[in-house]
């Protein structure tokens, strides 16, 4: 009987992890009233939705451009501050470069970033720099700092200490070091994460026009507002569009990189 007890451990610690997760959707479904027949009704008032955006509103293209080329330079300009607050928040919180002492406060900090929503953080520079599309710039820097810093840490980390060491046995600097044995390493993760960033940005950015910071957003805002769903067709696949483009450039130079 005594030897029954590690596989009765070894299956309950197989089990716990599905049972945990289960509860939870059962949970989430209860507290939020989940009606199947309802979502099935409800699937005629989504077409009529549809059926309102069709065909797109073409006329509002020269309108939009100027307005989705800023979503575009927010995006881009945002990604550029959080590229370079997170090359220095991922030194700091990396612990096999820095002591407990330090990493673990920073990555607490880049915690707190991420759990302040973006929409919170472009009213608050809305009203400290006015509208525009520099407060939009700055609310997507500040907020994907958190989560760029995060895998930066994580992929210094994740670094083979043993490339490093023998390059340190032979007299290397560190800045040798770095660029022949830490960097190959980091250098797939650095610019997957990024990439996937700079795309989130562009997402993140059409809904700050709705709090004045600047974009395509606005404009959405108010077509869907006044009922005008051809032209807030147009801007949808303009943003679709560039998101695809955005897209297969990253598979190209994440096939680059390799």
């Amino acid at each position: 009987m005594a030897e029954a007890h590690p596989e009765r451990r070894a299956s309950w610690s197989a089990i716990w992890p599905s049972v945990v997760i289960g509860g939870a959707v059962l949970w989430a479904a209860a507290g939020t009233e989940v009606d199947l027949p309802r979502l099935a009704a409800a699937g005629t008032r989504m077409a009529d939705f549809l059926g309102r955006m069709v065909p797109p509103d073409l006329s509002v293209l020269p309108e939009v451009t100027e307005a989705t080329l800023e979503t575009l330079r927010i995006a881009i300009l945002g990604t550029v501050g959080c590229v370079a607050a997170s090359v220095v928040f991922g030194l700091l919180g990396a612990e096999t470069l820095m002591p407990r002492a330090v990493a673990v406060p920073v990555k607490a900090f880049l915690a707190l970033i991420r759990a302040i929503p973006l929409i919170l953080v472009a009213m608050l520079m809305v009203g400290a720099v006015g509208l525009g599309p520099l407060p939009g710039i700055l609310a997507i820097a500040f907020h994907a700092t958190g989560m760029l810093g995060k895998f930066y840490a994580e992929a210094i980390e994740g670094v083979n200490r043993a490339p490093v060491a023998a390059l340190e046995s032979a007299g290397a600097t560190f800045l040798q070091r770095f660029r022949y044995a830490i960097w190959p390493q980091m250098a797939p993760d650095i610019l997957r994460d990024t990439l996937f960033r700079f795309e989130l940005n562009l997402r993140e950015s059409l809904i700050l026009g709705i709090v004045g910071a600047g974009g395509v957003g606005f404009y959405i805002q108010t077509y869907v507002r006044s009922f005008q769903y051809q032209k807030a067709a147009t801007l949808t696949i303009i943003v679709a569009l560039i998101v695809l483009l955005i897209e297969v450039a990253n598979t190209r130079l994440r096939r680059m990189a390799r």
